[in-house]
C-alpha cells in the first residue's frame, strides 16, 4: 500500500533538556536534509516562518505525555514533531512533512482479500474476563502463517492495523464493553520505515478508539538496528495514543536496556520461561518480573499457557493477564466476538 504524501516520514530528532538541545538526524538529499544538526531553540527558530516561532518551547516544556509540534519552515514547507518524552531529561521522535497530520481517511485503505487475522484471547487473572485479543496474521487458502510472495512488509503489517481496528471496534460495539483492548505486532522493519505513527492515529481517530486501545507490540530485535531510530519510531506511536508492549521479555540479551528507554504500558514474558514454571529459580525470575513492572506502573502477560493450573501459580506471581491454549485458540472475529460476550 502506498504511504500518503502528507505522512512521509523524513527523519528523527532527540531532545536533550539539561543542555537544552535538539538533535535531528535527516537522511541526505531529503527535504529535510538541512535541519541535520544539532541546535538551540533560538537558531532553530531562524529557520522557522514568524508564527511557528515559540511553539518549540512549549512543545518541550511539559515533560510528561506527548510531543506534538507542527511547525512551518521559512521556505513554506510544513512539518510535523512527533514523540513523546523517554524520561524527564530527554524526548525522541520522528520528523514527517506535510499540511496536515495525520491526512489519512480509513476508508480508503483496504486490506487485501485474502487477509484473515485471527484474534486470541488475553485472559485476566484478577477476574477471569476476557482483557483483550492479540491480532495474529492468517490467509484464506493457506496453512501456514507465511504471507502470499505479493504481500510486501509494509502492506501487511498496515493491513494488519487496519484489521485489528475494525475488529477492535466492533468487539466493543457488540460486547458494550469499552476496556477491550488489541495488541498488534510490529517488525524491526516496520519500525525503520516508521510510517505508522499516522496511519494509527487516523484509525483511532476513525474508529473512535481510546488511547492505549490499540497496543502495539515490539520486540527487543525492533531496537536492534537502529536503537535511536526504533526507539523515536516507538515514541511517535505513543504519541498518538498507542499502548507500548514489550513482548518476549526476558528472552534477549538487551532486554533490560530496551526496557530502560522504553516507556512500555506491558511486558509479554515468553513461553520459554513460563514452560519451566515451579523451578525455585524460574519463579524467582517471574515473581521479580512482575513486582519490576508493577512498580515501573506496566502490567504483565505470560504467554503460551497450556495449563490452566498454571494460571493460579502465574497469579501468585504476580502476572496480570494469561494468554495461550489453555484458555483458547486463535479465533475469527466473528467467534471473537461471540466467545467475549458469552
Amino acid at each position: 500500500m502506498a504511504t500518503p504524501p502528507s505522512t512521509q516520514p523524513h527523519g528523527n530528532w532527540h531532545w536533550h533538556a539539561p543542555t537544552q538541545r535538539l538533535v535531528i538526524d535527516a537522511p541526505k538529499a531529503t527535504v529535510l536534509s538541512e535541519l541535520t544538526g544539532e541546535w538551540s531553540i533560538d537558531a532553530f527558530e531562524q529557520m522557522l516562518e514568524g508564527l511557528s516561532r515559540g511553539r518549540l518551547a512549549k512543545a518541550f516544556g511539559t515533560v510528561d505525555g506527548p510531543v506534538r509540534c507542527a511547525l512551518r519552515l521559512s521556505s513554506g514547507r510544513d512539518v510535523h514533531l512527533v514523540g513523546a518524552f523517554v524520561r524527564r531529561s530527554e524526548a525522541r521522535g520522528l520528523l514527517l512533512v506535510g499540511d496536515d497530520f495525520p491526512e489519512i481517511d480509513p476508508s480508503d485503505l483496504q486490506p487485501g482479500p485474502d487477509l484473515a487475522p485471527v484474534f486470541q484471547p488475553i485472559i485476566s487473572l484478577r477476574d477471569g474476563r476476557i482483557a483483550g485479543f492479540e491480532a495474529l496474521a492468517r490467509w484464506d487458502g493457506t496453512e501456514g502463517t507465511s504471507p502470499p510472495s505479493r504481500y510486501e512488509d509494509e502492506a501487511l503489517a498496515s493491513n494488519m492495523l487496519i484489521r485489528s481496528a475494525e475488529t477492535l471496534a466492533m468487539l466493543r460495539e457488540t460486547s458494550g464493553r469499552d476496556d477491550v483492548f488489541m495488541h498488534v505486532n510490529l517488525t524491526a522493519r516496520d519500525l525503520a520505515r516508521g510510517t505508522f505513527p499516522a496511519l494509527v492515529e487516523a484509525l483511532m481517530n476513525g474508529y473512535n478508539l481510546p488511547p492505549r486501545a490499540l497496543r502495539i507490540e515490539l520486540t527487543e530485535q525492533a531496537a536492534l538496528r537502529d536503537a535511536g531510530h526504533a526507539l523515536s519510531a516507538a515514541m511517535a506511536l505513543k504519541a498518538v495514543g498507542a499502548g507500548l508492549v514489550l513482548d518476549d521479555f526476558g528472552t534477549g540479551h538487551s532486554s533490560f536496556a530496551w526496557l530502560a528507554d522504553l516507556p512500555a504500558d506491558s511486558l509479554k514474558i515468553d513461553h520459554g520461561l513460563t514452560c519451566r514454571l515451579g523451578q525455585l529459580r524460574i519463579d524467582t525470575i517471574l515473581t521479580t518480573i512482575t513486582l519490576l513492572a508493577s512498580r515501573l506502573g506496566m502490567t504483565s502477560t505470560a504467554e503460551g499457557i497450556e495449563n490452566k493450573d498454571d494460571a493460579v501459580k502465574l497469579r501468585g506471581l504476580g502476572f496480570d493477564h494469561v494468554q495461550g491454549f489453555a484458555f483458547a485458540r486463535p479465533m475469527s472475529a466473528e467467534a471473537a466476538a461471540a466467545f467475549l460476550v458469552g
